[in-house]
């Protein structure tokens, strides 16, 4: 294989892979419907057509089967007055006439046949569409379904970004609640320890501790005079 056949049947092939993804199965199902639609329609207008060539034909076929009914009248009416010449005449347009109905009778026979066909074809048609209408029905309920499952399947594994996305977005505000909570307890160990100072505490540094050792000998006096409460009962 040479290498320009090689790069045709890859370039064939990448068309191909093209053209799968860009084609939707239910466009390609209702424009498969729409041509066969279009294809009855035409198949009733030539029906329509040869019906209306055969009525034409049944007509000409009378009128020609009364002009030799009215020759057969006059060839009798002249023989009745010794008119021979005449009669023949008569006779002669008769028997045209009857010449030319046998070919308009072939005719109608070979445009019938073609009518018949034609019904039968259009009636076939509408049986293969009805059972494509329903095929394309459920072939498009599935294909929905399948869709939507894979759509579905995605979101959950993550494979069209969207809970990907989110996953991220709850890990970053997470990260920001714990990175907020340290600042809140490191803030709050600064309060404490005297690093960092209430606006509103106007107190010195050694006024707090004093305080805190109050409170501190406070709660000792407290304890000791519920042991010695205890100890009395």
């Amino acid at each position: 294989m040479s290498i320009f056949e090689r790069m045709a049947d890859l370039l064939h092939a990448k068309t191909n892979k093209l053209l799968d993804k860009m084609e939707d199965p239910n466009e390609t199902l209702d424009l498969s419907y729409e041509k066969m639609i279009t294809g009855l329609q035409e198949t009733k207008h030539h029906l329509a057509d040869v019906v209306t060539e055969q009525k034409l034909l049944e007509r000409q076929i009378a009128q020609i089967q009364q002009e030799a009914d009215t020759a057969q009248d006059n060839a009798r009416l002249a023989l009745q007055s010794s008119r021979e010449d005449l009669a023949k005449a008569a006779l002669a347009q008769r028997q045209a006439a009857l010449e030319k109905q046998v070919t308009l009778n072939k005719a109608h026979e070979n445009i019938s046949a073609q009518a018949k066909k034609l019904i039968d074809y259009q009636s076939t048609l509408e049986n293969r569409i009805e059972q494509f209408r329903t095929q394309k029905d459920v072939m498009k309920s599935s294909y929905a379904a399948a869709q939507a499952q894979v759509k579905v399947t995605e979101s959950l594994t993550g494979i069209d970004n969207r809970l990907g996305n989110v996953t991220d977005a709850m890990r970053r505000a997470e990260d920001k609640v714990n990175g907020m909570q340290a600042k809140a307890e490191a803030m709050d160990g600064l309060l404490q320890s005297g690093v960092l100072n209430d606006p509103l505490d106007h107190r010195s540094n050694v006024e707090k501790e004093l305080q805190t050792l109050r409170s501190n000998n406070a709660v000792d006096a407290e304890l000791e005079k519920l042991k010695a409460e205890l100890g009395k009962s």
